[in-house]
């Protein structure tokens, strides 16, 4: 009988299900320019070896689906620049798409460690939203990923200190509403129900959102100002349909529907987003649910 063929590619990660995970494609209508951005940021990096440059390096590989590429990119710009701590923030966000969270836990926490005490900078960014204004912060995506760690692991107590942490980091509409929606769900996680009400009180429908809309929509569901039929049905296709379907996912199993949670799990693992961020959190809680 013969052997089935197996893919020439190397996966990128194992899941935490225990699957192979191969890169992500490129979609078609920008992958011209996402090449060419990479292409020029290596010449870029060879030429001038900077820390900016190796880490524009690694961030263009990274969105090409390069993860293991990318965090080699990082680990060389760590031997020439051991305490940038824009090296280990990024990183520690490729080890999160790998599943590596150990590691990720890591090199976030160095970062925070080597960003104590000093002033805050605006992160630019790669992919830049309609309004072409950034809303992060290398002190807010520090905290922001390092809990995505801690709650990938189920430590929800500690990500809720984190994501409030990176919440208050920076003071805009969108910073708000994603590091919010995160908070929300580990303090529900944690069985901190009674602080949940501070978390939900700034949130409105009028809030200037350039483009976490997705998780505006998921926090005005938990203040019960829209039903999660009708978020669901407004949830759009790839990262951003993930993250409204894992939040409507984790209230459901906040509120003790088991049931409802698993369906919508399987149906984020069902599409191919895999380095998203809703879809790691469904893929994290399924294998719990497994016993993994």
């Amino acid at each position: 009988m013969p052997r089935p063929q197996q893919p020439a590619e190397k996966p990128e990660a194992m899941s935490l299900l225990g699957k192979p995970l191969y890169r992500p494609p490129v979609p078609e209508a920008n992958r011209a320019k996402m090449e060419a951005d990479a292409k020029a940021a290596f010449d870029l990096a060879s030429r001038e070896p900077s820390a900016e440059n190796i880490i524009w390096l690694g961030r263009r590989t990274a969105y090409l689906g390069k993860f293991q590429e990318a965090i080699d990119v990082f680990t060389g710009g760590m031997r020439l620049y051991p305490t940038d701590p824009r090296l280990y923030r990024h990183r520690g966000h490729r080890y999160i798409t790998i599943r590596n969270l150990l590691r990720a836990q890591e090199d976030l926490e160095r970062a925070a460690e080597l960003t104590k005490g000093q002033p805050d900078e605006v992160e630019p960014d790669g992919q830049p939203n309609a309004r072409g204004i950034p809303t992060s912060t290398l002190h807010s995506n520090i905290w922001y990923h390092l809990a995505l760690a801690r709650y990938l692991k189920a430590d929800y107590a500690g990500a809720a200190d984190d994501w409030r942490r990176a919440r208050d980091a920076v003071k805009n509409a969108d910073n708000l509403v994603a590091a919010s929606h995160w908070l929300y769900l580990s303090l529900r996680r944690a069985g901190r129900d009674a602080e949940t009400k501070s978390v939900l009180d700034p949130i409105r429908a009028d809030l200037d959102v350039i483009e976490n809309t997705s998780y505006q929509s998921l926090l005005l569901m938990y203040k019960g100002e829209r039903s999660a039929a009708d978020v669901l049905a407004a949830a759009a296709e790839g990262a951003s349909g993930s993250a409204v379907r894992y939040g409507v996912s984790a209230w459901h199993l906040a509120n003790g529907q088991r049931a409802e949670a698993t369906k919508i799990w399987d149906r984020i693992l069902a599409g191919p987003d895999w380095p998203s961020f809703g879809f790691l959190a469904a893929e994290a809680d399924m294998a719990r649910a497994s016993g993994r």
